[in-house]
């Protein structure tokens, strides 16, 4: 995709800077530009959008098909002040916007919603193309590419500091979006770098922190002090799926969480779209407390009942590993997760074995690296913006996508609420604009 000269100056004033080029940045932009404002989109690497095309690499997942009122109480504490956004930019609006660049869309068994084809590449290239083809009176918008955002300028005249091949220079926007990201996977250019220069500010933000993450257990045998599987455990089980599991977990505050699903082992936890979905609450659990135990139901299809029954059933000369698999079909990981929690004596228990099977405890220590993470929490306090998505810090300038204090579930939910959001500020600044 060829974007513009990276080597070439930086225009001193500009109509409206859109820094960020992930999908609320992009909407951002598409909105000022059919507007008919002049705008100039900045952003830190090569080419746009990729966060947005390694997303869809395993099938470009656009949003979710269920009622709209359950999909705005999926993003929990944030579900108040996204419901106008979602209103105006939800699942179906998301799906118009796609067909009308051209890409059909379906919905899978899971509601979820993927282009025909189940690739990004395609619609980033319809998507950019029509930024720079807008036609019917828009304005084209002007990429420039490898320039960090670096604050203000400390002149007085609130000129944009960008750094780039052509070292530091300074913009003057009449108004300004931030959509930044948020600070995970930051090779593809969101680093959360722009927080301690929007808390310089005076702006209100809450500190980022991984979220749709993965988890390290406690200790070897979920016993000891250092997090890890059992050295066994992990050589033999990391990357191995647990398919077919329930999972239940109860903070300290008294709030549930309980699903069937699947997530996966790793070297030294959990990681998976089961355990994301639960990922807000084990988070602060452990913020909380150091710690959170969860419990995995190994059969959710089989009562407690019959796993009693089937455990303590006689095995004659077969061994309990055949017993179980015979009788109940576990096998693999999910027996290693039992030898994982008790030892060779309590493992010959009937009645303890049936108890595991149905309640497996797995105690979390910590949330993996934030840049591992899917996505991030934290960022930019909405009490700090107006209904327009306008900082009350700082006038003229708009914020929206990841960089905003809101998290959801995969499953379309994060890009829907980045595309609402981006929306939402491009219209607010074409408002700002036009008064």
């Amino acid at each position: 995709m060829s974007l513009s000269d990276s080597q070439a100056p930086l225009p001193s004033h500009i109509e409206v800077a859109v820094i960020g080029g992930g999908p609320a940045g992009l909407m951002a932009a598409e909105v000022l530009s059919r507007a008919g404002h002049e705008v100039h989109l900045f952003d830190a690497m090569p080419s746009v959008g990729r966060k947005f095309l390694l997303a869809g690499k395993g099938g470009m997942n656009l949003t979710h098909a269920e009622p709209l009122p359950d999909f705005i109480s999926r993003y929990a504490k944030a579900s108040a002040v996204l419901q106008p956004l979602l209103e105006t930019c939800g699942p179906q609006q998301v799906r118009e916007w796609v067909t009308g660049l051209g890409i059909e869309t379906f919905i899978g068994s899971s509601q979820r919603v993927f282009p025909t084809d189940m690739k990004a590449a395609p619609l980033l290239r319809a998507w950019l193309h029509r930024l720079r083809h807008p036609g019917g009176g828009g304005a084209p918008v002007t990429f420039h590419m490898r320039q960090r955002w670096q604050g203000w300028s400390e002149d007085g005249t609130g000129g944009l500091r960008f750094q780039g091949p052509q070292g530091e220079q300074s913009v003057g926007a009449r108004a300004t979006v931030l959509a930044m990201g948020g600070a995970s996977w930051s090779r593809l250019g969101s680093n959360g770098a722009w927080l301690p220069t929007l808390q310089a500010d005076g702006w209100s933000t809450a500190g980022l922190r991984p979220s749709n993450c993965g988890f390290e257990v406690r200790g070897s045998g979920l016993y000891g002090d250092a997090p890890g599987w059992s050295t066994h455990f992990s050589e033999r089980f990391a990357g191995q799926p647990f398919k077919s599991v329930a999972l239940h977990f109860t903070d300290s505050l008294g709030q549930r969480f309980e699903r069937k699903g699947e997530f996966v082992a790793t070297a030294v936890g959990l990681e998976g779209s089961l355990v994301y979905a639960a990922s807000a609450l084990l988070r602060e659990e452990i913020q909380r407390n150091g710690q959170a135990t969860l419990f995995l139901d190994l059969l959710p299809d089989r009562s407690p009942a019959f796993v009693a029954e089937q455990c303590a059933h006689p095995r004659g000369s077969r061994s309990l590993s055949s017993h179980l698999k015979s009788r109940l079909g576990l096998e693999g990981v999910k027996m290693g997760l039992l030898h994982e929690l008790v030892d060779k004596a309590s493992f010959q228990k009937p009645a303890v074995l049936a108890a595991l099977i149905k309640a497996s405890p797995v105690t979390l220590v910590r949330t993996r690296p934030i840049d591992e993470a899917i996505s991030t929490a934290g960022g930019v306090a909405f009490e700090g913006l107006d209904e327009r998505l306008m900082s009350t810090q700082r006038p003229g300038v708009f914020c929206a996508g990841e960089m905003l204090d809101w998290e959801g579930p995969t499953g379309g939910y994060l890009l829907t609420a980045c595309l609402a959001t981006g929306r939402r500020a491009g219209e607010g600044a074409a408002r700002y604009l036009a008064r």
